[in-house]
């Protein structure tokens, strides 16, 4: 599933044909994605201007003139496709060279934006598990879907203190604690993996031991922090990871995966150490990191 470097990648690539052009046509060729799409979803949006695009953690908020906010959700699979001429689709379109195979895109366009600036805004998603939303401006802080998230890794609120204070007497692992959206918003387990080993701290580790008994923060939720916020940098710098669905909105791939110190490593040397990349099963999901470098 992407994570918050993806969606960040494809928000940039969105924004510069959406923010501040009419929505002259919504298409809804299927509206069953992860949920149906709401009745007069076609007839709310049309007509409206795109005043804003933002994101909070993994969905993408259009600030629309109408007064909603259409909420966005790639799920597993989901991608968008930029068309800024119709005539000229191919040269448009440049799929890049590191990914798994996909079928043709035309046959999971399920969602057309046709704008008024000419270009069209296209939502493929062939597994159908990311997800639309309309929400009235004025509702949107008890919209169930985001009023639970944590923080913004990204944003000036999240540091060591907010991590430590969040982490503190949790007994499950630091892992774990990461992957919890209440926690900390939009990271995902590749992400995870890559920042505790820059962090150099093991994802077996207790969630508590980075802060102390008043949840006040140590040195590791300084460190851990640190290399949370380096990581996603360097990642959205780099497109987001490209390893079976994310595009950009251009259609190019990320290259993020060409940097993995640990994630799908397994077997590989430590880049660092003498240690040997290992993979681990927590709650179901691959981590991966160094037992020689991750205390």
């Amino acid at each position: 599933m992407p994570e918050l470097p993806e969606v960040e990648t494809v928000r940039r690539g969105l924004a510069p044909v959406m923010e501040g052009a009419r929505i002259v046509k919504v298409e809804v060729r299927r509206g069953d994605l992860r949920w149906p799409l709401a009745k007069d979803f076609a007839k709310r949006i049309a007509g409206a201007t795109v005043d804003g695009l933002g994101r909070r953690a993994k969905y993408l908020i259009a600030d629309l003139s109408s007064g909603d906010v259409l909420m966005m959700h790639l799920g597993m699979s989901g991608s968008f496709h930029i068309i800024q001429d119709a005539k000229n689709e191919k040269r448009n379109a440049r799929p890049g060279d590191f990914h798994h195979a996909r079928g043709k895109i035309g046959a999971h366009d399920h969602i057309v934006f046709h704008m008024s600036n000419g270009a069209t805004v296209t939502f493929n998603d062939p597994r159908r598990f990311g997800s639309m939303k309309l929400v009235a401006r004025a509702k949107l802080d008890r919209e169930p879907l985001l009023s639970a998230l944590g923080p913004e890794p990204l944003g000036n609120e999240f540091d060591a203190g907010v991590l430590a204070k969040a982490c503190a007497g949790k007994k499950t692992s630091l892992k774990a604690a990461l992957l919890d959206q209440r926690v900390v918003a939009g990271l995902g387990n590749i992400y995870v993996c890559e920042a505790l080993y820059r962090a150099r701290l093991s994802p077996k580790r207790q969630a508590s031991t980075i802060a102390d008994r008043k949840g006040a923060p140590n040195e590791r939720a300084v460190a851990l922090v640190d290399a949370i916020k380096v990581v996603l940098h360097d990642a959205i710098k780099a497109g987001g990871s490209s390893l079976r669905d994310h595009r950009q909105a251009d259609g190019t791939l990320g290259y993020f995966q060409h940097s993995f110190r640990v994630y799908d490593r397994e077997g590989e040397p430590c880049q660092d150490c003498k240690g040997t990349i290992k993979r681990i099963v927590q709650s179901g999901r691959s981590t991966f990191y160094c037992p020689g470098c991750q205390k």
